[in-house]
């Protein structure tokens, strides 16, 4: 209500509240200190006891789902596109290593909803390299060489790659600034995944796949 402070000795057993007050705000105070605490009771709909290991179990689940949902993913990439879906799982990884380095920078903490963030950059990292790849077959299909199907793949998957980061991009900036608590972790864990996964899926492809092609002419797409 108001929180005055104490500057002489109160020896008559009352004191005087000063301060900029206007008539209202005065009796308004005044009111407030005669009628002392409201009744306000409240009705207990739920109770419930969560013990402190409970969310570490949930985070444990969380990573081991994780680590089996990405074992899937590799083995998915190998079997679809072969040499270059081992390409694709290095790029992963350095995705998610970059990923984690960033957060440890900033402070954040893993959490559930952070786990659910990095999932989905990593699965937006494969969607980038499946895009590129896919894009590659068909100019090799269309008789295009090598070397024109692996830069044309590049070229012209960069744009789609591009606008669904960025649209991704921009709602995890609106959860950020609308949301609280989880929902702004999960904001933070995606923003980050979605700056470091373009870097990994196009620039590092792109370079691992280049040196490969120097160094050993192929005759044939390995997807």
């Amino acid at each position: 209500i108001s929180a005055p402070t104490i500057q002489s000795a109160i020896t008559g057993g009352s004191g005087v509240i000063t301060g900029n007050y206007t008539s209202e705000s005065a009796q308004e105070l005044a009111l407030l200190l005669r009628s002392g605490a409201l009744p306000a009771p409240l009705n207990i709909l739920e109770e419930r006891t969560v013990g402190a290991g409970l969310g570490a179990d949930s985070i444990e689940a969380g990573i081991f789902a994780s680590v089996i949902g990405f074992i899937g993913v590799v083995v998915f990439l190998l079997l679809a596109y072969g040499l270059f879906g081992l390409f694709t799982t290095i790029t992963v990884f350095l995705n998610l290593f970059l990923m984690l380095g960033a957060l440890s920078l900033i402070g954040a903490t893993l959490t559930l909803p952070g786990i659910a963030g990095i999932i989905l950059t990593i699965g937006m990292a494969v969607d980038a390299n499946v895009l590129i790849f896919e894009r590659m077959r068909e100019e090799v299909k269309n008789g295009r060489s090598i070397k024109d199907a692996i830069e044309t793949g590049f070229t012209f998957a960069w744009g789609t790659i591009i606008d669904s980061n960025l649209t991704t991009l921009i709602a995890s900036a609106v959860l950020f600034y609308f949301g609280s608590g989880p929902v702004r972790g999960f904001a933070v864990t995606l923003a980050v995944g979605i700056v470091t996964s373009l870097f990994t899926s196009v620039t590092v492809t792109r370079l691992i796949i280049t040196a490969w092609f120097n160094r050993f002419k192929p005759k044939a797409l390995p997807i």
